[in-house]
This record gives structure tokens, sequence and C-alpha cells, in this order.
């Protein structure tokens, strides 16, 4: 199954590259030119430099300020194989929490082996600029963030003991989560913890693209005569946290629409009133409580936001009505909330299908609760649809079934940090 090991991780020497906390970064996806250019400006070796390049040949600009911060020792590789224990302490939901798991590399499999599996669809877009990132600089600079199925809790017990010391490397970024970071080099610590994961499978919980991007680049590299099975190219940098760990958090990601031509709200709700139980609230800052309960009692239920200060709350009358629309789908993809959603509402009321919706035209995402109001409010959006998390149980479901969820379906939380270590993809 899962093929896991330490590597020699690539680090910032701070004695060269300065403090640590302005060498890092959020996920390059959702950083604003604005936040770019504030990163630099506070610390010119901020690895946004390398993670998103700006410019004209920007992927080779990124290759040069690689190799350059390499040949002036900014960045130093471990000096021995290493796994690295990692641990996020946050909030949500009003809940001080910690999240803790183990970087290391990962042995690349095609998803038709059923060994590693995806649950998202990924835009073609995003796959090709990693790609070419990866061809100029052979290194990945952020992490894929995945789960494992460990009932008895026997890897987390491992890495709860080798991670009792004061972290080598701790600090707290601007969203007041903490990240810590301990380096394991003991060669036993790590094959014990490598084995475990002999007959696992691994669920990519976050970066999809950056590993159907890898596997291009080590198909690419292999059909170029540069790489042969077992090299280091085979291998990508990947974060694995325990599938039912505590400190585990999913945000719901809310559908905003947009610039459509014919949109009359009026039309929306009694569309709506076929398969829904349609009321009207007052106060739209009863929402996300209001949705929580019927999302602890197993309801499919969602907001309709067309602004001022009241809202409609849908709740589906009967589940039965997405087995006939989907028959070829599984359960577990049937009663998804986004599925539900987007079949009954999305393309049967609005008309956005599949390619409109992936192409973002007129549907548009976010997490925050208030940017989803505030972008009606403002004539930004036609309204919004608030939307409960996907539980990470039906995550694991449509994964094993083959199967994937519309794009924008999950939102782990907190992100992983950029540049606490990397993998330059070379022994």
């Amino acid at each position: 199954m899962a093929e896991i090991k330490g590597y020699k991780g690539l680090r910032f020497n701070c004695e060269k590259a300065g403090k640590i906390e302005e060498l890092v970064c959020p996920p390059y996806d959702i950083i604003s030119d604005q936040q770019r250019e504030e990163y630099i400006k506070t610390n010119p070796h901020n690895i946004i430099r390398l993670e998103l390049p700006k410019g004209d040949d920007k992927y080779n600009k990124a290759a040069e300020i690689l190799n350059d911060w390499l040949e002036k020792g900014i960045l130093v590789k471990e000096d021995k194989p290493a796994i690295y224990i990692y641990e996020e302490e946050f909030t949500a939901y009003g809940e001080r929490k910690t999240i803790k798991g183990i970087i290391c590399r990962v042995k690349l499999e095609e998803f038709s082996k059923g060994i590693i599996l995806p649950h998202e669809f990924t835009l073609s877009k995003a796959k090709e600029d990693r790609l070419n990132l990866m061809k100029a600089t052979n290194c990945n600079f952020s992490q894929i963030y995945s789960l494992y199925m460990d009932g008895g809790k026997n890897t987390l017990g491992k890495i709860d003991s080798l991670s009792k010391s004061e972290p080598d490397i701790q600090l707290q970024d601007n969203d007041n989560v903490t990240h810590r970071m301990w380096i394991i080099k003991d060669e036993k610590a790590i094959a014990d913890i490598c084995n475990d994961f002999a007959d696992r499978k691994l669920y990519i919980a976050d970066g999809h693209h950056r590993y159907e991007t890898a596997l291009n680049y080590r198909n690419y590299l292999r059909e170029q005569g540069l790489a042969k099975e077992g090299d280091a190219c085979d291998y990508q940098m990947m974060t694995l946290v325990d599938m039912e760990h505590p400190g585990l958090v999913v945000f719901p990601t809310h559908r905003l629409v947009r610039n459509l031509d014919s949109f009359n709200a009026e039309k929306v709700i009694d569309g709506c009133k076929e398969y829904f139980d349609v009321t009207e609230h007052s106060d739209v800052n009863t929402i996300e409580n209001t949705l929580m309960e019927l999302y602890n009692r197993g309801e499919k239920a969602y907001a309709f936001y067309c602004g001022g200060n009241s809202y409609k709350l849908l709740v589906l009358k009967d589940t039965n009505i997405i087995k006939k629309l989907l028959p070829n789908a599984s359960a577990a993809t049937q009663q998804l909330d986004v599925t539900i959603l987007h079949t009954l509402i999305l393309e049967k009321i609005f008309g956005i299908d599949a390619e409109n919706m992936a192409k973002q035209i007129n549907l548009t995402y976010t997490k925050i609760f208030d940017e989803a109001i505030s972008s009606v409010q403002q004539g930004e959006s036609q309204c919004a649809f608030i939307l409960n998390p996907t539980r990470v149980s039906e995550i694991r479901e449509v994964a094993s079934n083959g199967e994937k969820m519309p794009q924008k379906s999950t939102y782990f939380y907190p992100k992983m940090i950029t540049g606490l270590v990397m993998n330059q993809l070379e022994d």
C-alpha cells in the first residue's frame, strides 16, 4: 500500500535568511498580489518568491533564485534523512484546537491503483502553472495534505511521544495560528512509523492539483529519459494526518451566483419549493447556528440569501429524488450537500452546468460567511447559498468509491504554512 520514507529536507538557514516568521507564507493560491509584495518587502528571502514567481520568464527566475539561495547557504539540506512532525494550534468554532501529523516523502501512485485517492475534481490551468514551476526548479516548496485511517491511533501515539520536547521551529502567523515542527532523524523511529503505512491508503485532503502535477512531472522526466523508476521524482512531500484526529476541521465553502441575465429570486424560490421546505427567517445572523442545528440532525439544509436582513431556509424534503436524478452515483455522492445543491438548484433551476462551474463564469466560492453576505449586499453577487461543511466520513466514502466531488467541496482548516521544509527532487 502507501510507501513513505524520510528525506533530507531543504530548510532556511535563519542565520543568513532572517527570522522564520518572515520567511514562510500561506498557500500561494490564497495570496493577493499586494500581500505577495508585502511578504517580499518584509524579507526578500520569503518563500513566496519561489512558490509564486511573477513577471516575464517567471519560472526560470524562480530557478535562478533557488540556485542563488543554495549557493549562498540561505537554503540548506538536512544532513540526514528525517521526518518532520508538524503541529498547528488554532481557533475554530470558538474553540482552541491542535492538529498534528508528519511531513515525509510519499511514493506516487496512479489513482487507478486505489492506494492514494482523490476526492475533488481539479482545474487544468492550475496544473499547468505548477508543472511549469516543477520543470524549472525540480522542487516541492509546499506539501500535499493527506489523511489516513488508524483505528488504534498507533501512529499518532508514536508521533506524540517523539514530540514531547520543545519544537525545533515555532512561529505564529497573522491568523493567530501557531506552527510547530520537530525534526526526527532517528532511523529506528522513522522506520517504525513508515512501517505503519504498509497496509494503508491515503486520502488527499488538499493539494489535488499538486498531486496530479507530480504524476505528470514524473511521467515527463521518464519520457525525456531524465529519470527512471525509483528516482526522487517518484516521491512527493506530503503531510499525513489521522482522519479521526480530534483537531481535524472542515469548513463549508459557500456558493456565490453572479452575472446571470435572467436572475429572479422569486422564481428561484418557487422552483425550490418542489424539492425543499422553504421558510423565511428575519435575521441573517442566525444562519450559521440554524444550519448547524439541522446538520447535527442529519438534515440537508441551505440558506438562500439575496440581500437585506432576511433569508430563506431550504430543507430538503426527500433524499430519494437524488437517487432518481443520479442513479449511477454511489449513495455517498448522492447524499452530499454539494451534490444536492448543484443538481437540484444550480443546474436544474439556474442552468449553471458543470463546465460553467469549473470555469467560474456564474459561480464563485468563499469559506467566509461574512464575505458571502457582503458580496450580495455590495452588489458583487446576485445571491449566495450558505452551506454546512462536508463530513470527513463522506470524503472517505466518496474517495473509496472512486468518485470525486465538485470543486470547492471541502476547505480543511487551517491551511499548512509554506516554507518550513521543502523537498528537492534529487538524492
